[in-house]
Protein backbone atom coordinates (compact mmCIF):
# COMPACT_ATOMS: atom_id res chain seq x y z
CA UNK A 1 0.00 0.00 0.00
CA UNK A 2 1.76 3.36 -0.92
CA UNK A 3 2.23 5.56 1.80
CA UNK A 4 -0.14 8.82 0.06
CA UNK A 5 -3.18 5.91 1.17
CA UNK A 6 -1.69 5.28 4.53
CA UNK A 7 -1.64 9.04 5.04
CA UNK A 8 -4.85 9.61 4.17
CA UNK A 9 -6.53 6.43 6.25
CA UNK A 10 -4.85 7.81 9.31
CA UNK A 11 -6.29 11.38 9.17
CA UNK A 12 -9.42 10.37 8.33
CA UNK A 13 -9.39 8.28 11.37
CA UNK A 14 -8.05 11.28 13.46
CA UNK A 15 -10.39 13.75 11.99
CA UNK A 16 -13.31 11.27 13.37
CA UNK A 17 -11.74 10.49 16.31
CA UNK A 18 -11.50 13.79 17.00
CA UNK A 19 -15.17 15.17 15.88
CA UNK A 20 -15.98 11.87 18.27
CA UNK A 21 -14.15 13.33 21.41
CA UNK A 22 -15.25 16.81 20.87
CA UNK A 23 -18.67 15.70 20.92
CA UNK A 24 -18.57 13.37 23.48
CA UNK A 25 -17.18 16.01 25.98
CA UNK A 26 -20.20 18.21 25.30
CA UNK A 27 -22.56 15.24 25.97
CA UNK A 28 -21.22 14.00 29.10
CA UNK A 29 -20.91 17.44 30.39
CA UNK A 30 -24.78 17.53 31.12
CA UNK A 31 -27.70 19.10 29.48
CA UNK A 32 -26.80 22.68 28.41
CA UNK A 33 -30.03 23.96 29.34
CA UNK A 34 -31.07 22.54 32.65
CA UNK A 35 -34.55 23.52 34.77
CA UNK A 36 -33.79 26.23 37.45
CA UNK A 37 -36.20 27.23 40.36
CA UNK A 38 -38.01 30.48 39.41
CA UNK A 39 -37.11 33.46 41.01
CA UNK A 40 -39.51 35.38 42.73
CA UNK A 41 -40.42 39.06 40.96
CA UNK A 42 -37.83 38.03 38.07
CA UNK A 43 -38.78 36.22 34.72
CA UNK A 44 -37.32 35.95 31.13
CA UNK A 45 -39.52 36.21 27.84
CA UNK A 46 -37.30 33.24 26.75
CA UNK A 47 -37.54 29.57 27.46
CA UNK A 48 -34.08 29.33 27.97
CA UNK A 49 -32.96 29.79 31.61
CA UNK A 50 -29.95 32.11 31.89
CA UNK A 51 -26.21 30.76 32.75
CA UNK A 52 -25.17 27.04 32.05
CA UNK A 53 -23.24 28.20 29.08
CA UNK A 54 -20.61 25.58 28.39
CA UNK A 55 -21.57 24.05 25.29
CA UNK A 56 -18.32 24.49 23.52
CA UNK A 57 -15.26 25.81 24.99
CA UNK A 58 -11.97 25.59 23.85
CA UNK A 59 -10.42 24.76 26.96
CA UNK A 60 -12.39 21.37 27.52
CA UNK A 61 -12.38 20.44 24.10
CA UNK A 62 -8.61 21.24 22.59
CA UNK A 63 -7.31 17.34 22.51
CA UNK A 64 -9.78 17.18 19.85
CA UNK A 65 -9.26 19.74 18.05
CA UNK A 66 -5.61 18.90 17.98
CA UNK A 67 -6.44 15.42 16.83
CA UNK A 68 -8.83 17.23 14.31
CA UNK A 69 -5.89 19.43 12.39
CA UNK A 70 -3.31 16.52 12.51
CA UNK A 71 -6.18 14.87 10.85
CA UNK A 72 -6.64 17.43 8.43
CA UNK A 73 -2.21 17.75 8.39
CA UNK A 74 -2.81 14.12 7.30
CA UNK A 75 -4.97 14.42 4.63
CA UNK A 76 -3.30 17.47 3.06
CA UNK A 77 -0.37 15.69 2.71
CA UNK A 78 -1.57 11.91 1.44
CA UNK A 79 -3.51 14.07 -1.21
CA UNK A 80 -0.07 16.39 -1.93
CA UNK A 81 1.95 12.81 -2.30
Amino acid sequence: MPWSMLFIWGGALLVAGGVLFTAWQTIRRGRLSEARPAVPGGGSDTLEPAGRNMGFGLKANWPGLALIAFGSILLLAGAAI
